[in-house]
Protein backbone atom coordinates (compact mmCIF):
# COMPACT_ATOMS: atom_id res chain seq x y z
CA UNK A 1 0.00 0.00 0.00
CA UNK A 2 1.53 3.52 -0.53
CA UNK A 3 0.37 7.04 0.19
CA UNK A 4 -0.59 9.71 -2.93
CA UNK A 5 3.06 10.69 -2.91
CA UNK A 6 4.33 6.83 -3.84
CA UNK A 7 5.94 6.53 -0.31
CA UNK A 8 4.89 3.19 1.35
CA UNK A 9 2.27 3.57 4.43
CA UNK A 10 3.48 0.95 7.55
CA UNK A 11 1.02 -0.44 9.24
CA UNK A 12 3.14 -1.56 12.46
CA UNK A 13 0.32 -1.00 15.32
CA UNK A 14 -0.36 1.22 13.29
CA UNK A 15 2.73 2.14 12.06
CA UNK A 16 1.44 6.04 11.47
CA UNK A 17 2.51 7.87 13.96
CA UNK A 18 0.41 10.48 15.59
CA UNK A 19 -1.98 9.89 13.21
CA UNK A 20 -5.96 10.97 13.39
CA UNK A 21 -9.21 10.40 11.83
CA UNK A 22 -13.17 9.92 12.17
CA UNK A 23 -15.86 7.37 13.60
CA UNK A 24 -18.45 6.69 11.10
CA UNK A 25 -20.15 4.02 9.49
CA UNK A 26 -21.61 3.33 6.30
CA UNK A 27 -25.05 3.43 7.04
CA UNK A 28 -25.33 7.27 8.15
CA UNK A 29 -23.55 8.68 4.76
CA UNK A 30 -26.09 10.95 2.78
CA UNK A 31 -27.45 10.03 -0.53
CA UNK A 32 -31.05 9.06 -1.73
CA UNK A 33 -31.08 5.28 -1.49
CA UNK A 34 -32.69 5.25 2.51
CA UNK A 35 -29.51 4.43 4.33
CA UNK A 36 -25.29 5.14 3.59
CA UNK A 37 -24.16 2.97 1.46
CA UNK A 38 -20.96 2.22 -0.50
CA UNK A 39 -21.66 4.37 -3.22
CA UNK A 40 -20.73 7.77 -4.37
CA UNK A 41 -20.82 9.78 -1.30
CA UNK A 42 -18.47 7.28 0.42
CA UNK A 43 -16.07 8.26 -1.53
CA UNK A 44 -17.25 11.82 -1.30
CA UNK A 45 -16.20 11.38 2.93
CA UNK A 46 -13.04 10.36 1.53
CA UNK A 47 -12.20 12.92 -0.09
CA UNK A 48 -13.37 14.88 2.76
CA UNK A 49 -10.78 13.07 5.18
CA UNK A 50 -8.40 13.90 2.79
CA UNK A 51 -8.72 17.64 2.67
CA UNK A 52 -9.07 17.30 6.14
CA UNK A 53 -5.75 16.05 6.78
CA UNK A 54 -6.96 12.79 8.35
CA UNK A 55 -5.61 9.35 7.71
CA UNK A 56 -8.47 6.83 9.60
CA UNK A 57 -11.88 6.13 9.20
CA UNK A 58 -13.48 3.37 11.68
CA UNK A 59 -16.23 1.92 10.84
CA UNK A 60 -18.34 0.22 12.88
CA UNK A 61 -18.42 -3.74 12.40
CA UNK A 62 -20.29 -4.44 8.34
CA UNK A 63 -21.87 -7.91 8.79
CA UNK A 64 -25.45 -9.03 7.93
CA UNK A 65 -27.76 -7.46 10.85
CA UNK A 66 -30.54 -9.39 12.16
CA UNK A 67 -33.55 -8.63 14.58
CA UNK A 68 -32.56 -4.56 15.90
CA UNK A 69 -30.46 -3.48 13.01
CA UNK A 70 -27.24 -4.03 15.36
CA UNK A 71 -23.78 -4.56 13.43
CA UNK A 72 -23.04 -6.00 16.78
CA UNK A 73 -25.74 -8.78 16.45
CA UNK A 74 -25.13 -10.04 12.53
CA UNK A 75 -25.79 -13.32 10.70
CA UNK A 76 -22.17 -14.04 10.46
CA UNK A 77 -18.55 -13.02 11.52
CA UNK A 78 -18.06 -13.13 7.77
CA UNK A 79 -20.26 -11.90 5.23
CA UNK A 80 -21.41 -8.04 4.41
CA UNK A 81 -24.24 -6.36 4.98
CA UNK A 82 -26.31 -6.35 1.92
CA UNK A 83 -28.25 -3.46 2.54
CA UNK A 84 -24.91 -1.23 2.15
CA UNK A 85 -24.69 -2.34 -1.53
CA UNK A 86 -24.42 0.67 -3.56
CA UNK A 87 -27.50 0.60 -6.33
CA UNK A 88 -25.64 3.11 -8.11
CA UNK A 89 -23.00 0.57 -9.03
CA UNK A 90 -25.34 -1.47 -9.81
CA UNK A 91 -27.85 0.96 -12.29
CA UNK A 92 -23.98 1.57 -13.65
CA UNK A 93 -23.65 -2.45 -14.73
CA UNK A 94 -27.25 -2.41 -16.25
CA UNK A 95 -28.80 -4.49 -13.45
CA UNK A 96 -31.24 -2.03 -12.51
CA UNK A 97 -32.77 1.54 -13.75
CA UNK A 98 -32.47 4.88 -11.73
CA UNK A 99 -36.21 4.99 -12.76
CA UNK A 100 -37.10 1.33 -10.36
CA UNK A 101 -34.59 2.77 -7.39
CA UNK A 102 -36.97 6.01 -7.36
CA UNK A 103 -39.89 4.10 -7.70
CA UNK A 104 -39.74 1.89 -5.09
CA UNK A 105 -37.30 4.16 -2.38
CA UNK A 106 -38.53 7.70 -3.17
CA UNK A 107 -40.35 8.06 -0.15
CA UNK A 108 -38.03 7.08 2.57
CA UNK A 109 -36.25 9.29 4.86
CA UNK A 110 -33.31 11.13 4.10
CA UNK A 111 -32.05 11.98 7.62
CA UNK A 112 -32.46 8.66 9.34
CA UNK A 113 -32.84 4.85 8.89
CA UNK A 114 -36.28 3.64 8.72
CA UNK A 115 -34.96 -0.30 8.95
CA UNK A 116 -38.98 -1.79 8.75
CA UNK A 117 -39.44 0.35 5.41
CA UNK A 118 -36.07 0.03 3.74
CA UNK A 119 -35.15 -3.71 4.37
CA UNK A 120 -38.23 -4.84 1.87
CA UNK A 121 -38.00 -2.00 -0.42
CA UNK A 122 -34.26 -2.37 -0.63
CA UNK A 123 -34.19 -6.55 -0.96
CA UNK A 124 -37.12 -6.16 -3.63
CA UNK A 125 -34.70 -4.00 -6.15
CA UNK A 126 -31.76 -6.51 -5.23
CA UNK A 127 -33.77 -9.37 -6.18
CA UNK A 128 -34.68 -7.32 -9.39
CA UNK A 129 -30.98 -7.44 -10.19
CA UNK A 130 -30.04 -11.01 -8.89
CA UNK A 131 -33.04 -12.20 -11.65
CA UNK A 132 -31.62 -9.89 -14.41
CA UNK A 133 -28.03 -11.10 -13.74
CA UNK A 134 -29.55 -14.90 -14.29
CA UNK A 135 -30.93 -14.02 -16.86
CA UNK A 136 -27.53 -12.68 -18.61
CA UNK A 137 -27.19 -9.33 -17.85
CA UNK A 138 -24.03 -8.36 -16.46
CA UNK A 139 -21.96 -11.04 -18.01
CA UNK A 140 -18.99 -8.70 -17.67
CA UNK A 141 -19.68 -9.97 -13.96
CA UNK A 142 -20.07 -12.95 -14.18
CA UNK A 143 -15.97 -14.57 -14.45
CA UNK A 144 -15.37 -12.39 -11.18
CA UNK A 145 -18.17 -13.52 -9.36
CA UNK A 146 -17.58 -17.17 -10.05
CA UNK A 147 -13.79 -16.43 -8.70
CA UNK A 148 -15.07 -14.72 -5.76
CA UNK A 149 -17.44 -17.93 -4.43
CA UNK A 150 -14.66 -20.12 -4.83
CA UNK A 151 -12.39 -17.88 -3.50
CA UNK A 152 -14.73 -17.82 -0.31
CA UNK A 153 -16.07 -21.38 -0.36
CA UNK A 154 -14.98 -21.66 3.20
CA UNK A 155 -17.36 -19.94 4.83
CA UNK A 156 -20.00 -18.47 2.13
CA UNK A 157 -20.96 -21.87 1.06
CA UNK A 158 -22.55 -22.49 4.89
CA UNK A 159 -23.57 -18.84 5.18
CA UNK A 160 -25.78 -18.85 1.53
CA UNK A 161 -27.34 -22.14 2.88
CA UNK A 162 -28.12 -20.85 6.06
CA UNK A 163 -29.23 -17.72 5.12
CA UNK A 164 -31.79 -19.77 2.26
CA UNK A 165 -33.14 -22.08 4.59
CA UNK A 166 -34.25 -19.33 6.87
CA UNK A 167 -35.83 -17.77 4.21
CA UNK A 168 -37.45 -20.90 3.86
CA UNK A 169 -38.53 -21.52 7.50
CA UNK A 170 -40.19 -18.65 7.83
CA UNK A 171 -37.64 -16.00 9.20
CA UNK A 172 -37.37 -17.58 12.34
CA UNK A 173 -34.13 -18.52 14.32
CA UNK A 174 -31.97 -21.14 13.03
CA UNK A 175 -32.88 -23.43 16.87
CA UNK A 176 -36.13 -23.70 15.32
CA UNK A 177 -36.04 -24.87 11.91
CA UNK A 178 -37.24 -28.09 11.20
CA UNK A 179 -34.72 -30.53 13.57
CA UNK A 180 -33.14 -32.14 9.88
CA UNK A 181 -32.62 -28.97 8.99
CA UNK A 182 -31.35 -27.32 12.41
CA UNK A 183 -28.64 -30.97 12.83
CA UNK A 184 -27.73 -30.41 9.50
CA UNK A 185 -28.08 -33.89 8.40
CA UNK A 186 -26.82 -34.45 5.44
CA UNK A 187 -30.04 -35.82 3.52
CA UNK A 188 -31.60 -32.48 4.84
CA UNK A 189 -28.96 -30.26 3.37
CA UNK A 190 -28.66 -31.78 0.12
CA UNK A 191 -32.46 -31.51 -0.32
CA UNK A 192 -31.70 -27.99 0.27
CA UNK A 193 -28.99 -27.17 -1.63
CA UNK A 194 -31.38 -28.98 -4.58
CA UNK A 195 -34.20 -27.10 -3.60
CA UNK A 196 -32.91 -23.90 -2.58
CA UNK A 197 -30.60 -23.12 -5.50
CA UNK A 198 -31.85 -20.02 -6.76
CA UNK A 199 -31.99 -18.69 -3.17
CA UNK A 200 -28.60 -19.68 -2.43
CA UNK A 201 -26.94 -18.56 -5.55
CA UNK A 202 -28.89 -15.30 -4.58
CA UNK A 203 -27.03 -14.79 -1.14
CA UNK A 204 -23.67 -15.32 -2.95
CA UNK A 205 -24.75 -12.77 -5.07
CA UNK A 206 -25.03 -10.25 -2.59
CA UNK A 207 -21.57 -11.27 -0.99
CA UNK A 208 -20.43 -10.76 -4.46
CA UNK A 209 -21.54 -7.23 -4.60
CA UNK A 210 -20.56 -6.08 -1.42
CA UNK A 211 -17.57 -7.35 -1.45
CA UNK A 212 -16.51 -6.28 -4.97
CA UNK A 213 -17.89 -2.62 -3.72
CA UNK A 214 -16.00 -2.33 -0.42
CA UNK A 215 -12.57 -3.47 -1.66
CA UNK A 216 -12.66 -0.78 -4.42
CA UNK A 217 -13.82 1.91 -1.74
CA UNK A 218 -11.03 0.54 0.37
CA UNK A 219 -8.42 0.44 -2.38
CA UNK A 220 -9.46 4.26 -2.74
CA UNK A 221 -9.16 5.36 0.52
CA UNK A 222 -5.58 3.98 0.74
CA UNK A 223 -4.84 5.10 -2.34
CA UNK A 224 -5.49 8.71 -1.03
CA UNK A 225 -3.58 7.81 2.34
CA UNK A 226 -6.29 6.78 4.68
CA UNK A 227 -6.16 3.47 6.66
CA UNK A 228 -9.57 1.61 7.41
CA UNK A 229 -10.08 0.23 11.06
CA UNK A 230 -12.48 -2.29 11.43
CA UNK A 231 -14.38 -3.39 14.61
CA UNK A 232 -15.05 -7.38 15.58
CA UNK A 233 -17.32 -8.30 18.62
CA UNK A 234 -15.16 -11.07 20.46
CA UNK A 235 -18.48 -12.49 20.23
CA UNK A 236 -20.72 -14.02 17.59
CA UNK A 237 -24.77 -13.82 17.75
CA UNK A 238 -26.44 -16.99 18.50
CA UNK A 239 -28.70 -16.85 15.48
CA UNK A 240 -25.85 -16.85 12.89
CA UNK A 241 -24.27 -19.47 10.25
CA UNK A 242 -20.99 -19.38 12.80
CA UNK A 243 -22.81 -21.13 15.29
CA UNK A 244 -25.17 -23.35 13.49
CA UNK A 245 -22.27 -24.56 11.01
CA UNK A 246 -20.14 -25.06 13.79
CA UNK A 247 -21.56 -25.80 17.07
CA UNK A 248 -18.80 -28.14 18.64
CA UNK A 249 -17.02 -24.71 18.87
CA UNK A 250 -19.67 -23.37 21.38
CA UNK A 251 -21.28 -24.47 24.42
CA UNK A 252 -24.58 -25.47 23.36
CA UNK A 253 -27.19 -28.78 23.69
CA UNK A 254 -28.43 -30.94 21.61
CA UNK A 255 -31.21 -28.51 20.14
CA UNK A 256 -28.09 -26.05 19.32
CA UNK A 257 -28.92 -23.70 22.23
CA UNK A 258 -26.73 -21.87 24.77
CA UNK A 259 -25.86 -23.49 28.16
CA UNK A 260 -23.71 -20.76 29.13
CA UNK A 261 -23.56 -16.70 27.50
CA UNK A 262 -21.14 -14.10 27.76
CA UNK A 263 -22.30 -10.73 29.95
CA UNK A 264 -20.36 -8.78 31.87
CA UNK A 265 -21.18 -8.85 35.89
CA UNK A 266 -21.96 -5.84 38.08
CA UNK A 267 -21.08 -2.50 38.54
CA UNK A 268 -21.51 1.06 39.34
CA UNK A 269 -23.45 1.05 35.75
CA UNK A 270 -25.50 -1.60 36.28
CA UNK A 271 -26.61 -3.39 39.64
CA UNK A 272 -27.83 -6.44 37.51
CA UNK A 273 -24.95 -6.75 34.82
CA UNK A 274 -25.17 -6.89 31.31
CA UNK A 275 -25.99 -10.08 30.25
CA UNK A 276 -25.58 -10.06 26.69
CA UNK A 277 -26.85 -13.51 25.85
CA UNK A 278 -24.40 -14.58 22.69
CA UNK A 279 -23.02 -18.70 23.41
CA UNK A 280 -19.98 -18.36 24.51
CA UNK A 281 -16.39 -21.14 22.88
CA UNK A 282 -15.19 -24.11 23.66
CA UNK A 283 -11.78 -22.86 23.42
CA UNK A 284 -10.08 -26.28 24.14
CA UNK A 285 -12.25 -27.44 21.20
CA UNK A 286 -10.92 -24.25 19.38
CA UNK A 287 -7.20 -25.06 20.59
CA UNK A 288 -6.80 -28.42 19.58
CA UNK A 289 -7.74 -27.12 15.73
CA UNK A 290 -5.29 -24.71 16.38
CA UNK A 291 -7.78 -22.02 16.02
CA UNK A 292 -8.71 -22.62 12.87
CA UNK A 293 -11.82 -20.59 12.90
CA UNK A 294 -10.65 -17.35 14.74
CA UNK A 295 -7.59 -17.78 12.19
CA UNK A 296 -10.32 -17.67 9.23
CA UNK A 297 -12.11 -14.94 10.63
CA UNK A 298 -8.97 -12.70 11.41
CA UNK A 299 -7.84 -13.32 7.74
CA UNK A 300 -11.38 -12.51 6.67
CA UNK A 301 -10.95 -9.09 9.12
CA UNK A 302 -8.04 -8.38 7.25
CA UNK A 303 -8.99 -7.88 3.82
CA UNK A 304 -11.59 -5.85 5.08
CA UNK A 305 -9.69 -3.75 6.67
CA UNK A 306 -6.43 -2.35 7.47
CA UNK A 307 -6.75 -2.16 11.31
CA UNK A 308 -9.03 -4.22 13.13
CA UNK A 309 -10.77 -2.92 16.68
CA UNK A 310 -10.99 -6.04 19.11
CA UNK A 311 -14.45 -5.61 20.61
CA UNK A 312 -14.62 -6.59 24.87
CA UNK A 313 -10.68 -7.45 24.14
CA UNK A 314 -10.80 -8.53 28.14
CA UNK A 315 -12.52 -11.55 27.49
CA UNK A 316 -9.94 -13.08 25.58
CA UNK A 317 -7.83 -13.06 29.02
CA UNK A 318 -11.06 -13.77 31.53
CA UNK A 319 -14.74 -13.66 30.36
CA UNK A 320 -17.51 -13.80 32.56
CA UNK A 321 -19.71 -16.70 32.15
CA UNK A 322 -23.50 -16.71 32.72
CA UNK A 323 -25.73 -19.88 32.99
CA UNK A 324 -28.44 -19.41 29.90
CA UNK A 325 -31.10 -20.40 32.31
CA UNK A 326 -30.78 -17.03 34.44
CA UNK A 327 -32.33 -13.60 33.53
CA UNK A 328 -29.57 -11.54 34.75
CA UNK A 329 -25.67 -11.75 35.07
CA UNK A 330 -25.57 -11.45 38.79
CA UNK A 331 -24.79 -15.43 38.74
CA UNK A 332 -21.72 -15.84 36.81
CA UNK A 333 -18.36 -16.72 37.02
CA UNK A 334 -14.64 -15.76 35.63
CA UNK A 335 -13.71 -18.23 33.48
CA UNK A 336 -10.26 -17.66 31.74
CA UNK A 337 -9.78 -17.50 28.18
CA UNK A 338 -7.44 -18.50 25.34
CA UNK A 339 -4.84 -15.30 26.50
CA UNK A 340 -1.45 -14.98 24.78
CA UNK A 341 -2.14 -18.45 23.09
CA UNK A 342 -4.62 -17.46 20.73
CA UNK A 343 -2.70 -14.32 19.56
CA UNK A 344 0.64 -15.94 19.60
CA UNK A 345 -0.94 -18.21 16.42
CA UNK A 346 -2.83 -15.70 14.98
CA UNK A 347 0.80 -13.62 14.81
CA UNK A 348 2.16 -16.75 13.24
CA UNK A 349 -0.54 -17.64 10.69
CA UNK A 350 -1.06 -13.71 10.20
CA UNK A 351 2.12 -11.45 10.69
CA UNK A 352 2.27 -8.51 12.76
CA UNK A 353 -1.37 -8.00 14.33
CA UNK A 354 -2.57 -4.40 13.58
CA UNK A 355 -5.52 -4.35 16.35
CA UNK A 356 -6.86 -2.11 18.86
CA UNK A 357 -7.59 -3.37 22.29
CA UNK A 358 -11.04 -2.42 23.16
CA UNK A 359 -9.87 -2.08 26.99
CA UNK A 360 -12.84 0.35 28.36
CA UNK A 361 -14.16 -0.98 31.49
CA UNK A 362 -12.65 -2.94 34.78
CA UNK A 363 -9.35 -4.02 33.77
CA UNK A 364 -7.15 -6.32 35.72
CA UNK A 365 -3.07 -6.07 35.36
CA UNK A 366 -2.95 -9.49 33.79
CA UNK A 367 -5.73 -7.91 30.89
CA UNK A 368 -3.22 -5.16 30.36
CA UNK A 369 0.40 -7.55 30.42
CA UNK A 370 -1.78 -9.43 27.75
CA UNK A 371 -2.26 -6.34 25.36
CA UNK A 372 0.78 -4.95 26.30
CA UNK A 373 2.98 -8.31 25.09
CA UNK A 374 1.99 -7.49 21.78
CA UNK A 375 2.43 -4.11 22.11
CA UNK A 376 -1.49 -3.60 20.74
CA UNK A 377 -2.83 -0.21 21.46
CA UNK A 378 -5.68 0.58 23.81
CA UNK A 379 -8.31 3.04 24.25
CA UNK A 380 -9.09 6.65 26.45
CA UNK A 381 -12.28 7.98 26.35
CA UNK A 382 -12.64 11.20 27.40
CA UNK A 383 -16.27 11.24 28.24
CA UNK A 384 -15.55 8.94 31.01
CA UNK A 385 -12.76 11.29 32.11
CA UNK A 386 -13.83 13.79 34.60
CA UNK A 387 -14.30 13.74 37.96
CA UNK A 388 -12.55 14.39 41.66
CA UNK A 389 -9.65 12.24 40.86
CA UNK A 390 -6.85 13.45 38.67
CA UNK A 391 -5.15 9.77 38.52
CA UNK A 392 -8.32 8.62 36.33
CA UNK A 393 -6.90 6.76 33.72
CA UNK A 394 -8.82 8.82 31.18
CA UNK A 395 -7.24 12.08 31.78
CA UNK A 396 -4.99 13.35 28.89
CA UNK A 397 -2.00 13.77 31.47
CA UNK A 398 -2.24 10.32 32.67
CA UNK A 399 -1.71 8.67 28.78
CA UNK A 400 1.40 7.05 26.96
CA UNK A 401 1.61 6.75 23.11
CA UNK A 402 0.71 3.44 22.61
CA UNK A 403 -3.44 4.50 22.98
CA UNK A 404 -6.50 5.34 20.47
CA UNK A 405 -8.09 8.37 22.18
CA UNK A 406 -12.16 8.88 21.48
CA UNK A 407 -13.97 11.86 22.22
CA UNK A 408 -16.91 9.31 22.53
CA UNK A 409 -18.05 5.66 20.79
CA UNK A 410 -20.56 4.94 19.02
CA UNK A 411 -22.31 3.78 22.37
CA UNK A 412 -22.29 6.79 24.01
CA UNK A 413 -23.68 10.09 23.47
CA UNK A 414 -22.55 12.87 21.70
CA UNK A 415 -20.24 14.94 23.46
CA UNK A 416 -22.85 17.86 22.87
CA UNK A 417 -25.39 15.80 24.41
CA UNK A 418 -23.22 14.16 26.95
CA UNK A 419 -22.31 17.57 28.43
CA UNK A 420 -25.58 18.65 28.82
CA UNK A 421 -27.06 15.83 30.74
CA UNK A 422 -23.52 16.15 33.57
CA UNK A 423 -24.05 16.93 37.03
CA UNK A 424 -23.14 20.45 38.38
CA UNK A 425 -20.01 19.12 40.18
CA UNK A 426 -18.97 16.96 36.87
CA UNK A 427 -19.58 19.89 34.55
CA UNK A 428 -17.47 22.39 36.78
CA UNK A 429 -14.16 19.82 36.23
CA UNK A 430 -15.05 19.39 32.82
CA UNK A 431 -14.56 23.05 33.04
CA UNK A 432 -11.84 23.72 35.36
CA UNK A 433 -9.69 21.18 33.05
CA UNK A 434 -10.26 22.80 29.84
CA UNK A 435 -9.94 26.20 31.53
CA UNK A 436 -13.21 27.12 30.31
CA UNK A 437 -16.00 28.75 31.22
CA UNK A 438 -19.99 28.95 30.44
CA UNK A 439 -19.25 31.19 27.59
CA UNK A 440 -16.34 30.10 26.42
CA UNK A 441 -16.70 26.38 26.14
CA UNK A 442 -17.14 24.85 22.73
CA UNK A 443 -17.56 20.91 24.12
CA UNK A 444 -17.24 18.99 20.97
CA UNK A 445 -14.08 20.53 19.57
CA UNK A 446 -12.12 21.44 22.78
CA UNK A 447 -12.47 17.99 23.92
CA UNK A 448 -11.39 16.91 20.04
CA UNK A 449 -8.75 19.59 20.51
CA UNK A 450 -7.72 17.52 24.09
CA UNK A 451 -7.62 14.47 22.33
CA UNK A 452 -5.82 15.69 18.99
CA UNK A 453 -3.02 17.52 21.80
CA UNK A 454 -2.57 14.40 23.66
CA UNK A 455 0.14 11.88 23.75
CA UNK A 456 -1.85 8.76 22.42
CA UNK A 457 -0.22 8.32 19.10
CA UNK A 458 -4.34 8.10 17.60
CA UNK A 459 -6.70 10.52 17.95
CA UNK A 460 -10.35 9.52 16.15
CA UNK A 461 -13.64 11.91 16.68
CA UNK A 462 -17.17 10.51 15.57
CA UNK A 463 -18.32 12.44 13.13
CA UNK A 464 -21.21 13.86 15.24
CA UNK A 465 -18.66 15.67 16.88
CA UNK A 466 -17.06 17.07 14.32
CA UNK A 467 -20.40 18.46 13.37
CA UNK A 468 -21.46 19.70 16.46
CA UNK A 469 -24.32 17.87 17.48
CA UNK A 470 -26.60 17.20 19.84
CA UNK A 471 -28.66 13.97 21.47
CA UNK A 472 -30.92 13.58 18.31
CA UNK A 473 -27.86 12.24 16.38
CA UNK A 474 -26.68 9.79 19.07
CA UNK A 475 -25.30 6.29 17.08
CA UNK A 476 -26.91 3.57 19.54
CA UNK A 477 -28.41 3.44 23.37
CA UNK A 478 -27.35 0.54 25.21
CA UNK A 479 -30.67 -1.19 26.28
CA UNK A 480 -32.76 0.56 24.13
CA UNK A 481 -35.05 -1.61 22.02
CA UNK A 482 -35.51 0.18 18.63
CA UNK A 483 -34.58 3.79 17.12
CA UNK A 484 -30.97 3.07 17.23
CA UNK A 485 -28.07 2.85 14.28
CA UNK A 486 -30.31 4.70 12.33
CA UNK A 487 -28.88 8.45 12.39
CA UNK A 488 -27.56 10.18 8.95
CA UNK A 489 -25.81 13.56 8.06
CA UNK A 490 -26.97 16.22 5.16
CA UNK A 491 -24.23 15.92 2.39
CA UNK A 492 -24.17 19.83 2.77
CA UNK A 493 -22.72 19.34 6.06
CA UNK A 494 -19.32 18.26 4.19
CA UNK A 495 -17.99 21.60 3.60
CA UNK A 496 -14.64 22.88 2.50
CA UNK A 497 -14.51 25.21 5.46
CA UNK A 498 -15.00 22.44 7.54
CA UNK A 499 -12.39 20.38 6.13
CA UNK A 500 -9.71 23.58 6.46
CA UNK A 501 -10.83 24.12 10.53
CA UNK A 502 -10.06 20.04 10.91
CA UNK A 503 -7.10 20.15 8.81
CA UNK A 504 -5.86 23.14 10.72
CA UNK A 505 -6.23 21.36 14.20
CA UNK A 506 -4.33 18.18 12.61
CA UNK A 507 -1.74 20.20 11.33
CA UNK A 508 -0.80 22.46 15.14
CA UNK A 509 -0.85 18.76 16.55
CA UNK A 510 1.49 17.11 14.13
CA UNK A 511 -1.15 14.49 13.49
CA UNK A 512 -1.35 15.36 9.97
CA UNK A 513 0.54 12.65 7.60
CA UNK A 514 3.46 13.67 5.06
CA UNK A 515 0.95 12.52 2.15
CA UNK A 516 -1.31 14.80 2.49
CA UNK A 517 0.76 18.01 3.40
Amino acid sequence: MTTTNGSPVQVRGFGLQRASGILLHPSSLPGPWGIGDLGPMAYRFVDFLVAAGQSLWQVLPLGPTGYGDSPYQCFSAFAGNPLLISLDDIIEQGLLTIEEARATLARLPTDRVDYGALIPAKQSLLRRSFERFQSGNGTHLRPDYQRFCEANAEWLTDYAQFMAIKESQGGVSWHDWRPDLRDRKPAALGRARHELATTIAYHQYLQFLFFRQWQSLKAYANQQGVLIIGDAPIFVADDSADVWANRDLFFVDEHGRPTVVAGVPPDYFSATGQRWGNPLYRWERMAATGYRWWVARMRQAFTLYDILRLDHFRGFEAYWEVLASTPTAVDGRWVAGPGADLFNVLQAELGTLSIIAEDLGLITPEVEALRQSFELPGMKVLQFAFGDDPANPYLPHNYTPNYVVYTGTHDNDTTIGWFATLDPATRAAVLTYLGRNEETIDIAWDLMRLGMMSVANYAITPLQDVLRLGSEARMNTPGRLGGNWAWRFSAEALSAELADRLRQLTFIYRRLQPANT
